[in-house]
């Protein structure tokens, strides 16, 4: 038996070199669960695994897509549970690893999602922001689903614009579909474990400022500035994810390069905040302590497991 391996945390904890060191152990391959690193010509941001980093493990959703192409969670859904079903045909175990936590929710519960929206309501709401603005595109939002709209920033148009579709689609609020989702928690069994990656708050914040840093000096300017080149809007949602909004933020003349890593560095601190409330609330996931423990002994740790499930299974 090759049960499904999910590894989750905050960002820059270590989730992706536990990956590779599990895979190389269980004769495994990993499936990206990350909503940018799907996108090709996407790298420094979304801090994605080099091919020498790959160390010859196979990886999958990583460089699928052109960044102008949409991507949902409804799709990584279909995707991936094909992807989970192929690797255990070969013989091989699924690992997926991710920190976009809706992704691994749809893979673990029983998510309906709305697959295919409508383009005409996105279309409607589009218009009405390029009529309208900002400012009344999220006043639309409030009336119709006001926590929603307290959750996200007039400035988050997309996800504004989802929230509006989902309301016309369905009549019920985006928050309340959202809320029924937190509590089906489904119990996994022997056939996943489910592993989540911590640390002390202000360790994962010092790797976290370290990781913004390296992406600066790795060329994160110029990466975003030749995609603007290539004739890809600023405004595409994959160019709206942390770091590659910053950089832009730079290039227009927005911010100066030292208020543009301090941003980052803030809104990662943030984003990795929220992603730990996430996982909290899912008490399924087992947590490992990077400081202390090694990847070593992590990585023991969760062989050991995979061998009890399958002598039980046998």
């Amino acid at each position: 038996m090759h049960p499904l391996i999910v590894i989750v945390g905050p960002t820059a904890v270590g989730k992706t070199a536990l990956g590779i060191s599990l895979a190389k152990v269980l004769n495994g391959e990993i499936i990206s669960g990350d909503s940018v690193q799907v996108y090709k010509k996407l790298d420094i941001g979304s801090a994605k695994p080099s091919i020498s980093e790959r160390e010859g493990i196979p990886h999958h959703l990583i460089d699928v897509l052109d960044p102008s192409e949409p991507f949902t969670v409804a799709q990584f859904q279909e995707i991936t549970t094909n992807l989970i079903k192929e690797i255990k045909a070969r013989g091989r175990t699924p690992i997926l690893v991710g920190g976009t936590g809706l992704y691994v929710r749809s893979i673990l519960d029983p998510f309906d999602f709305l697959e295919s929206g409508s383009d005409d309501i996105r279309n409607k709401w589009t218009e009405y922001l390029d009529r309208n603005g900002k400012v009344n595109l999220h006043e639309a939002l409030t009336e119709r689903d006001p926590i929603s709209a307290e959750r996200l920033h007039p400035n988050d148009t997309i996800r504004i614009i989802r929230a509006l579709e989902v309301f016309d689609l369905t009549g019920i609020p985006l928050s309340a579909q959202r809320q029924t989702n937190d509590r089906k928690y489904t119990p996994l069994g022997p056939s996943v474990i489910y592993i989540g990656l911590t640390a002390p708050r202000e360790i994962i914040y010092r790797r976290i400022n370290a990781r913004c840093e390296e992406m600066v000096g790795m060329g994160l300017l110029q990466e975003t500035l030749d995609l603007i080149n290539q004739g890809y809007s600023p405004s595409l949602k994959p160019l709206q994810s942390i770091g590659y909004r910053h950089a832009v933020w730079h290039l227009i003349g927005k911010v100066t390069i030292d208020e543009m890593l301090r941003l980052l560095k803030r809104d990662t601190r943030h984003f990795a905040k929220r992603q730990l409330t996430w996982f909290h609330r899912d008490p399924r996931i087992i947590w490992y302590d990077i400081t202390k423990l090694s990847i070593e002994q992590i990585v023991n740790s969760i062989y050991q497991t995979c061998r009890g499930v399958q002598t039980r299974v046998e």
